[in-house]
């Protein structure tokens, strides 16, 4: 895992790459140099259209050109996607279960300085909560481009959620396959299950390592998408560990854990502890030391897997 790309990075290429393969246009909110749309833009301008900053106009634009045949994406902030177009994700994308896929860059603390307005610690919980709505994290750029793809050919509303930070490469992109709504286990473990998502996949092996070293053995799986989620790997993983820990760069309300814990408590009951974001809004500052101040982090990782086996005992 020695190179680092940026999921948005990966995103924006992977939006010039399956332009020359795929019929789609790209709608952005001013930020495409950010989100990375601008590689798209460069190659395809004809097909790419800047709505301004009027974000809730801009989703309703996807979902009228949607209505026509065509396949859209639409990109900003997750804060100014999932946070302030909620209503017409809802009612203008959801409800008529349109072929629009949001590409929500910059989510989570790992923003940085832009801070606790621009941090979105809350989407994976919204959108989720919108009936019909697919909800994808990429674990790294490799995933992040076979996400895209998938988009590209799968039938109605999507929400990919990108991070701004550059984030180790996990998977080899010969040999990588998405599947929607399929676990990727990335590491086998007889003692905890450690389920990742996003960026938290890379601090999850790591909190592998720090456990091996203890004599715990962690299982490690890539929750790629929180919706629909994979049923089947999380009986699995409390089935064959008795034990689990969930880690998101989001809050620990109705993200992934929340996700993985209704599961849990509908079909095999067994300790489940959350890594995420408790409660709490973002702050402005570097992001390690983000990282660090909000438990987003290895070490806190291994810290519930070891709480976690010993509520087995």
């Amino acid at each position: 895992m020695a190179e680092k790309i940026a999921t948005r990075e990966a995103y924006g290429n992977a939006l010039a790459e399956f332009g020359d393969k795929y019929d789609f246009v790209v709608l952005d909110a001013d930020l495409a140099a950010a989100t990375k749309t601008g590689i798209f833009k460069k190659k395809f301008p004809d097909r790419f259209f800047d709505c301004g900053i009027a974000e809730g106009n801009m989703h309703s634009v996807a979902a009228g050109i949607a209505s026509t045949g065509k396949v859209v994406f639409v990109s900003t902030f997750a804060m100014f996607s999932a946070g302030r177009a909620f209503e017409q994700i809802r009612n203008s994308i959801g409800y008529p279960h349109l072929n629009v896929k949001i590409g929500a860059t910059h989510a989570g603390i790992t923003v940085g300085e832009d801070g606790a307005t621009h941090q979105c610690l809350e989407d994976l919980a919204t959108m989720r909560s919108i009936p019909g709505m697919a909800v994808v994290n990429p674990a790294d750029a490799v995933e992040a481009r076979a996400a895209v793809e998938w988009a590209i050919n799968y039938y109605g509303p999507a929400y990919l959620r990108f991070g701004r930070m550059a984030t180790p490469v996990i998977f080899d992109s010969a040999t990588y396959k998405f599947e929607f709504g399929k676990a990727v286990t990335v590491a086998e473990g007889s003692d905890v299950t450690i389920i990742a998502t996003g960026v938290m996949v890379a601090m999850a092996l790591e909190a592998r390592e720090l456990l091996k070293n203890e004599g715990i053995s962690a299982g490690v799986v890539n929750m790629h998408t929180i919706k629909p989620i994979d049923r089947e790997a999380v009986v699995r993983a409390a089935a064959g560990t008795g034990a689990i820990v969930t880690a998101e760069e989001h809050s620990i309300i109705g993200g992934l854990g929340s996700a993985v814990a209704e599961v849990v408590c509908e079909t095999r009951p067994v300790p489940v502890l959350r890594v995420g974001v408790n409660d709490k809004f973002g702050k402005s500052g570097k992001v390690p030391a983000l990282l660090d101040m909000y438990g987003l982090t290895p070490a806190n990782i291994a810290a519930k897997a070891r709480a976690a086996v010993e509520m087995k005992k």
